[in-house]
């Protein structure tokens, strides 16, 4: 269950591999270097009063992070490997695909945002943990009922009529989701990850085991369904144990009234923000069949595994360090242009390696059957790098109070990408829908993401320095594989060879930024 809940929701499956709760993994293992060390900025005297141990804490939390994100998501990556060569089809992908966006777009409202005040607020947060509980249990089990009588009707919506038992088990999670909340964000706010790896390792053990025993048994994409629920159940039991006597109900009317007006507007933010993750299934399924939506489906998680690998690491601890420097917008403008730095520095070349060797990687390792899904993945790529940087941006604009700014930018979004992913579709099938997602999100969303940091603090200089290196040494990498797989093909032996000669000339192009990423106040210009 993530602590920020918007771009990537708690119970969510991860649509490569098996049904999981998806807790916000780690980055770079105990040194200065993690992106989330530097959310925290950590620099000499950039600690924030009274927190002096705030560097160490996010350095160990970041550490716990990465290797909780990398098991995982190893995971996953093999277990989705079987079930997609061994078990399930295009079709029963697509399904699955159309249950697990209804259940994150309910996700990112269903505690009303109220949870978010257990790591942001002063103080201590027991005082009010038993009526944001209260809250955000009450509201899951208030959504849940509302889907389960409206199921068939979204799933006819949607032309997928068979999801209507998938959508009624698999929100069972919402529910789920709402108790654990309160326990979850105080590990979170307590920097708690190797915690959180133990609950993770559970959830996962389970989860896998039950989706791989249904699958094979011949349960479809019910399988994924209740892998999710089994899986979320020992994550609340684990989360519950962690932290002892956070799971305790209470009512107080003056609390209800601030943590509403606190949450409802990042809950709207973060509905929006689902929404502009998700859409496009809604748009695939209904303009282009199951079939397709299966394709895309793998595709568009494809490319999302940079996106939960790195930034899921990065978002476990990265909220809670800007809050910290929320009151001191140097310090803020500091950590989150180390952060973007570090993110986008991991990201680019996986990034590079996916989009351009596309068809080759997907033939590899999932077979002949989803090669049509590899045309999209190029476009979808591009979209993951920019994703991660607008969830760090969500993040620090959230810790600075800029909840209105992110609601507009969320709705603005969402209103652009509509109409453009229809048309995607009717011109191109999933690779029109995937280049429309490209065009909003570089054409509108990143000028507009970069204005409200401005108006944070965060300047386009502090942006631009982070980004440089990577972006120059990420164009050389592109070279390097287009001209290699012209000269070598695509066999697996020539994939080795090209993914390892472009990876080094990748770390040559960015070693001259190295100091800025290592924390460095004088980092190298271009």
């Amino acid at each position: 269950m993530d602590s920020v809940r918007p771009p990537d929701s708690a119970t969510a499956a991860d649509p490569s591999g098996t049904p999981a709760v998806h807790t916000a993994g780690p980055h770079t293992p105990a040194t200065d270097t993690p992106a989330a060390a530097a959310a925290a900025g950590h620099s000499p005297g950039a600690d924030a009063p009274g927190t002096g141990s705030l560097g160490r804490k996010v350095r160990s939390a970041a550490g716990w992070s990465l290797a909780n994100t990398m098991v995982m998501r190893l995971g996953n990556f093999a277990t989705g490997i079987v079930l997609a060569r061994f078990a399930l089809g295009p079709a029963e992908w697509g399904v699955y695909g159309i249950a697990q966006t209804v259940l994150l777009v309910l996700l990112s409202a269903n505690e009303l945002g109220v949870s978010l005040a257990v790591v942001r607020w002063e103080g201590d947060p027991r005082r009010f943990a038993p009526t944001v509980l209260t809250l955000a249990t009450a509201s899951s089990v208030l959504l849940y009922a509302g889907l389960f009588v409206t199921a068939p009707t979204v799933a006819g919506l949607l032309d997928s009529p068979d999801a209507t038992g998938v959508l009624r088990v698999m929100c069972l999670c919402l529910v789920i989701d709402g108790v654990a909340q309160v326990p979850a964000n105080f590990l979170t706010r307590e920097f708690a990850q190797g915690k959180r790896m133990v609950i993770d390792a559970l959830n996962f053990v389970l989860s896998t085991a039950v989706t791989l025993l249904l699958a094979f048994a011949g349960w479809g994409a019910m399988s994924f369904a209740w892998g999710a629920v089994a899986g979320n159940v020992a994550a609340l039991v684990g989360c519950a144990v962690a932290a002892p006597g956070t799971l305790r109900f209470g009512w107080n009317p003056e609390q209800a009234r601030a943590l509403l007006r606190f949450g409802l507007p990042l809950a709207g933010a973060s509905l929006l923000a689902l929404a502009v993750v998700n859409v496009d299934t809604l748009v695939v399924g209904s303009a282009l069949g199951g079939v397709s939506l299966g394709f895309y489906v793998l595709a568009f998680n494809m490319s999302g595994w940079p996106v939960r690998v790195i930034s899921e690491a990065a978002r476990r601890v990265s909220f809670a360090g800007f809050s910290r420097l929320a009151g001191s917008p140097g310090a803020l403008a500091d950590g989150f242009s180390r952060a973007l730095g570090v993110l986008v520095a991991g990201t680019v070349p996986l990034c590079v390696l996916l989009g351009g060797l596309a068809a080759p990687v997907v033939e590899l390792v999932y077979g002949s059957t989803w090669v049509p899904a590899a045309a999209a993945l190029p476009w979808l790529m591009a979209l993951g790098l920019i994703r991660i940087g607008c969830e760090l941006a969500y993040d620090c604009l959230v810790a600075a109070g800029q909840r209105r700014s992110l609601i507009l930018v969320q709705g603005l979004w969402v209103a652009a990408l509509v109409p453009v992913l229809i048309a995607g579709a009717r011109l191109d099938g999933i690779v029109g829908v995937a280049q429309g997602h490209v065009l909003v999100a570089a054409g509108l969303i990143v000028p507009v993401f970069l204005y409200a940091l401005g108006r944070a603090g965060v300047g386009l200089g502090a942006v631009g320095r982070a980004c440089a290196w990577p972006f120059l040494a990420g164009a050389v990498m592109t070279l390097v594989v287009l001209a290699e797989r012209r000269l070598l093909g695509d066999g697996t032996l020539a994939l080795f060879v090209i993914g390892t000669s472009a990876l080094a000339c990748y770390v040559v192009c960015v070693l001259p930024g190295r100091r800025f990423l290592l924390g460095s106040k004088t980092p190298e210009t271009v």
